[in-house]
């Protein structure tokens, strides 16, 4: 698996995430994950009128004792949850020390895991200037080796479409359910189409921005000619510590900005650097949304 991304020491925090996940939400009924599709479940949703041929034991006796009118009980049946995790691949995530990829696709395959171990329908593809071919929708805690071997193979290169990305995402599934972006958001179209393209078509998205330690404020001195990884382009620059100051601020304004988007849109968003623990920052996205409760 490439470049030693998921080793013993990954795979043994997998088991160890499930077991923290399983603790964190004891207790917390999948409610929220209920759709309002009625069946055979075991929670009641609604009544209806009898007709020939209906189970008379779906029948509401008590209803009946009171108003003399036959009517079936229907209740609402659990649906397994759809968990999409949709991580940025293109050439921008290759930087960082560890790389911005390496952690984001860690901390894609943990919550991947949690979700296969729970029995939900998982799916992951790599995003660029559209969306890659990933694995699609699969259960069961079986398709995790495939998933890590598809996974460490993933290089970062291409450009960033956001926009593009979620367009054909929400083309190619109809499925509703959990959306994890895992991406830096360093789409000079900005992240506002794409997000807001993901909730329109009813599904939840959920943000997880990953930067590299040295974004803030690269390690550059002197007259340098800087390179766009995605699109080649150059430009001669003299960083001087005023531009340097001047670039950690729009560098700043760019994380505070996603945050408040999300925040006003009640989507999940969880920032980080690319050198935190994978296993952290997915026991942070576990307590502060309730993400695959």
């Amino acid at each position: 698996m490439g470049a030693g991304r998921f080793d013993e020491r990954f795979l043994r925090k997998l088991e160890y995430l499930y077991v923290v996940s399983k603790k964190i939400f004891a207790g917390q009924n999948r409610a929220e994950r209920r759709t309002r599709q009625v069946g055979s479940g075991i929670e009641f949703a609604d009544h209806r009128d009898y007709v020939a041929g209906d189970d008379l034991r779906t029948i509401d006796w008590s209803v009946y004792g009171r108003m003399e009118r036959l009517l079936v009980r229907l209740f609402e049946e659990d649906e397994d949850l759809s968990i999409y995790v949709l991580i940025d691949a293109s050439a921008s995530m290759a930087l960082g020390a560890p790389s911005k990829l390496d952690l984001a696709m860690r901390a894609g395959a943990a919550l991947a895991y949690v979700g296969l171990a729970n029995l939900d329908r998982v799916a992951v593809y790599p995003i660029g200037e559209g969306l890659g071919e990933g694995l699609p929708p699969a259960r069961g805690k079986g398709r995790i080796l495939p998933l890590l071997s598809w996974m460490g193979g993933v290089e970062a290169n291409g450009r960033t479409s956001l926009a593009k990305a979620a367009a054909a995402f929400v083309h190619r599934h109809r499925r509703r359910g959990i959306v994890i972006v895992i991406s830096d958001f360093y789409d000079p179209a900005g992240y506002a189409e794409a997000l807001d393209l993901l909730r329109y078509n009813r599904f939840e998205p959920t943000v997880i921005q990953v930067t590299g330690a040295d974004d803030a404020r690269p390690p550059l001195r002197g007259d340098v000619t800087i390179v766009d990884v995605e699109t080649g382009d150059e430009r001669e620059v003299t960083v001087s510590s005023a531009v340097l100051d001047a670039y950690a601020r729009r560098h700043s304004a760019l994380l505070r900005d996603l945050a408040r988007f999300c925040r006003e849109r009640s989507i999940p968003c969880f920032q980080t650097t690319s050198d935190v623990a994978f296993d952290d920052l997915v026991l942070r996205a576990f307590r502060g949304s309730g993400l695959l409760a």
